[in-house]
């Protein structure tokens, strides 16, 4: 469709109209030059002095052209094209690795071959955020400690490659899931508009750490961020089912989940822990803005080139009559 960005310039085209017709009573021109009359006693009136007589030519006509094409100009013709799709405003996702040695159990199947947990963990967490463009993605890996690998950042790729390069239990071989949970939270910048969201991947209750799991997840709590926890594999038994918790003060991961508006899962199996990547991503979906922009094509080149080809071809045509007289 086409519009004009500034069409208050064409309330200027009855202004020059006017001009030109007053220029053209006042004086007219032949070839944009001057008339010329002669004033002589033997030159009769009549069809020979109406000879002399200059006439109208194409010079100010040109002119009056130009002048309309560079208003048209200024007008600023666009042409409004499809919608543009809106960047994502993107959220805060903070995921959480689980890197102690248990990660290394080959209890996953993938092409029927027996395949580490925490193989399959890197290729669907690099997944996730290779899916979610607009999102800001951090990652932190914890074992006896925890350790911040990214800070949230909007260079998916980055996030990628550097999960994918990682190796199983480098970060050691106990769980510190509430350092893990404290760390997350401090990495986060709250934003009024749209949540952050933790997702916390394991296959251990927490073992190691200063900081309990109840009091990070307490401030998960008064923070609002939700904890998504996935308990990957199964236990020594090939049972899926996790044996209650008999420590003092621990907090199991259902619970961690529950407390922060979050939600528990189990991942037996590769295609599980995708369904589950899956879920997660449709309860934090990318939060997009409704359309407002449009693809603009700028015209105004286009009167401005051909006022500058009329006045160029009127003054040509002008300078090639003058020479042809002369």
């Amino acid at each position: 469709m086409l519009n004009l960005d500034q069409p208050l310039w064409l309330l200027a085209i009855p202004f020059v109209l006017l001009a030109w017709w007053l220029g053209r009573r006042a004086a007219p021109e032949e070839d944009g030059l001057p008339a010329v009359r002669l004033i002589h006693p033997f030159l009769a009136e009549g069809s020979h002095a109406e000879a002399l007589r200059p006439k109208p030519g194409l010079g100010g006509t040109s002119q009056l052209g130009a002048m309309l094409l560079l208003i048209l100009a200024l007008a600023r013709p666009l042409w409004n094209g499809p919608w543009l799709p809106p960047q994502p405003e993107g959220r805060e996702i903070m995921l959480l690795l689980d890197n102690s040695r248990s990660m290394s159990i080959t209890d996953f199947q993938a092409a029927g071959q027996p395949v580490e947990r925490f193989s399959v963990l890197k290729g669907l967490v690099a997944r996730f955020a290779q899916g979610r463009q607009g999102d800001k993605f951090g990652v932190i890996l914890f074992g006896e400690q925890a350790y911040t690998l990214l800070p949230p950042t909007f260079d998916h790729d980055l996030v990628s490659a550097m999960v994918q390069r990682l190796p199983v239990g480098i970060a050691g071989q106990d769980t510190a899931i509430g350092e893990a949970l404290a760390l997350a939270l401090k990495q986060l910048q709250l934003n009024p508009k749209h949540r952050p969201a933790l997702v916390l991947f394991t296959d251990g209750d927490s073992t190691a750490g200063n900081i309990s799991p109840a009091e990070a997840v307490e401030v998960a709590r008064r923070m609002k961020v939700p904890v998504y926890a996935v308990d990957i594999g199964t236990d020594l038994f090939g049972h899926a089912a996790r044996p209650a918790i008999a420590e003092e003060g621990a907090i199991a991961l259902e619970q961690i989940s529950a407390a922060t508006g979050g939600r528990y899962y189990r991942a037996t199996s590769p295609a599980a822990l995708a369904s589950i990547m899956e879920d997660i991503g449709r309860l934090e979906a990318t939060i997009t803005p409704p359309t407002k922009q449009r693809e603009r094509h700028e015209w105004f080149w286009l009167p401005a080139l051909l006022a500058a080809a009329v006045l160029s071809v009127s003054r040509l045509t002008a300078m090639a009559k003058r020479h042809t007289k002369s």
